[in-house]
């Protein structure tokens, strides 16, 4: 004899109620992103609930990569006004930042070859110039210059053959271009960003 198998009719629950745990979900979620994410992840704390908590630490382990770059001499001279240019390539490069957006170029340059740079932007970003070597990769990081400004000029020599250049991150809610001039001994380019990495030709500057 087959037994009839008994069906609960649960209640269903009403749009309204989908529609609020939706919400708080979206809003937990977008909460979770500000105050520990953004910190932790990228170094960006609008509410300063990263620093207090030392969540921005996790993004910014720099302070090791400086103290390892600044024991170098002869590496970065600062020079304002602008440096003349150095003898080889020219480099021209403009890009705009959202808020709260970041990039990185970096140039190829073999070690103890030198550039002259300056950048500029419309407002001010945070700024980490660095550098690592080919042999080694990023656990050799090595940073010259930790700050926020919005203008940087100067000479470099490379003290080893790799990549060489800055990360910029626009912390504030307004657009900013951010123009760069370089040249020297550098062979080449990349860029790091959103998009992942990318060579990049130099761009001589239109006469």
């Amino acid at each position: 004899m087959t037994e009839a198998i008994e069906q609960i009719d649960y209640p269903r629950p009403s749009k309204r109620a989908v529609i609020t745990g939706a919400l708080v979900a979206l809003v937990g979620a977008a909460l979770l992103t500000v105050f520990a994410v953004l910190p932790a992840e990228y170094g960006i704390d609008p509410t300063g609930f990263g620093n207090a908590t030392r969540l921005t630490e996790i993004a910014h382990p720099a302070n090791k990569y400086l103290a390892r770059g600044l024991k170098r001499t002869g590496v970065f001279t600062r020079s304002d006004p602008e440096p003349a240019p150095e003898p080889g390539a020219k480099d021209h490069w403009t890009f705009e930042l959202g808020p709260f957006e970041g990039i990185e170029l970096k140039y190829v340059l073999e070690q103890g070859k030198p550039i002259t740079f300056s950048w500029s932007a419309t407002g001010p970003l945070d700024y980490d110039m660095h550098a690592h070597p080919f042999d080694g990769g990023t656990e050799l990081t090595e940073s010259y210059a930790i700050e926020q400004a919005n203008h940087l000029s100067g000479r470099y020599v490379a003290a080893f053959t790799g990549i060489h250049g800055w990360y910029w991150q626009n912390r504030s809610l307004n657009r900013v271009t951010l123009t760069l001039d370089a040249s020297g001994k550098m062979t080449g380019s990349k860029l790091f960003g959103p998009f992942g990495e990318q060579d990049r030709a130099l761009t001589p500057p239109a006469e």
